[in-house]
């Protein structure tokens, strides 16, 4: 199964943020089989377990639950590979954020981000994904702290979020969340988010530059076609969604339309860690999510553009993956 991994600009951003909180990077990364000198190497990168396993280290050294909130005071564009330079020569935070979601697996793979319009702003959401080990808490604190640090940064403007979403309980001390994000905490949700204003969001960058913006861009694609050259998934997964609007799609024709037999794709996605029909139903779930946040699409044409002839089909499979119905999930939102 091939381990997702995080840049080591990432993991050099974490590795800041820890030693301003007072951990010894040098000291504990021989000791968890890690290479320090790596994160001077903008290729190199380390496995998502391995950055797991640096965050709780560090906060069982520190006693500081709360050390990933640091990361709001590290902020560089290369933390965020390529797509730091992309972010910053966007027009508008909007653009820059719809970029991040686009080329966000070159920095991380174990986060999943998507960008919405709601009806009070935007939304950034974000999903953190273990391998082995289920993912520290910490790392989707860094990461929102991080994203709003550097919001406020390319803006020059103290934006202040609506709220921000946590999953899991709520820490026995505040104050730092309370110092980092200057905004309504909410713990138990069911998702991590940043939630903006428009006019923060629609504002015009001061960094902004059409031409610069065009060439980040294609740097980041190339990375990201090399990068995703060895995950059938990743491949497999934007043939699903192409084909999808025109019915449930055979695995025949997704190894065709990837040069593969039907076995080799097969065996491909078992090394990666899923299966053609783990990979559909995934597929279906995520835009599932999307579809639903647009409140043009009526039901039964999200469930065709998801592939499922009978919407029936699409209300059992909706149920099964939120345990809700569509109609409630889209009231919720």
């Amino acid at each position: 199964m091939s381990e997702r991994t995080t840049s080591s600009n990432w993991a050099l951003g974490i590795v800041q943020a820890l030693e301003l909180g007072g951990v010894d990077c040098r000291m504990i990364f021989p000791e968890l089989g890690l290479d320090y000198a790596a994160l001077e190497d903008p290729d190199a990168r380390f496995p998502q377990d391995d950055m797991t396993r640096l965050w709780q280290r560090a906060v069982a050294l520190s006693g500081n639950p709360a050390i990933g909130l640091n990361m709001a005071k590290v902020v560089r564009p290369a933390s965020f590979h390529v797509v730091g330079y992309a972010l910053m020569s966007s027009r508008t935070l909007k653009e820059g954020l719809t970029r991040l979601v686009r080329f966000q697996r070159i920095i991380a793979e174990g986060a999943d981000l998507s960008f919405r319009s709601t009806p009070h702003g935007y939304e950034l959401l974000l999903a953190i994904h273990g391998d082995r080990l289920p993912p520290a808490r910490q790392s989707a604190e860094a990461s929102l702290a991080y994203a709003l640090a550097f919001c406020r940064w390319m803006t020059g403007k103290p934006i202040l979020p609506q709220q921000i979403l946590f999953q899991g309980e709520p820490p026995a001390d505040l104050q730092p969340f309370q110092q980092v994000f200057q905004a309504p905490l909410k713990f138990n949700a069911a998702h991590y988010a940043l939630l903006f204003d428009r006019a923060d969001i629609e504002m015009l960058l001061p960094t902004a530059n059409e031409a610069l913006a065009q060439l980040h861009d294609r740097f980041a694609g190339e990375y990201l076609a090399r990068f995703s050259e060895s995950r059938v998934t990743h491949l497999a997964r934007q043939v699903l969604c192409r084909l999808l609007p025109q019915g449930e799609p055979k695995r025949e024709a997704v190894a065709q339309a990837l040069h593969l037999s039907q076995r080799t794709l097969q065996r491909r996605l078992q090394e990666e860690g899923t299966s053609f029909q783990q990979l559909l139903d995934d597929t279906r779930r995520e835009l599932a999510e999307q579809y639903l946040a647009q409140p043009n699409l009526a039901l039964l044409e999200v469930a065709y553009l998801l592939g499922f002839a009978d919407p029936s089909n699409f209300f059992r499979a909706f149920r099964r993956w939120f345990d809700i119905t569509p109609g409630e999930y889209r009231t919720r939102l």
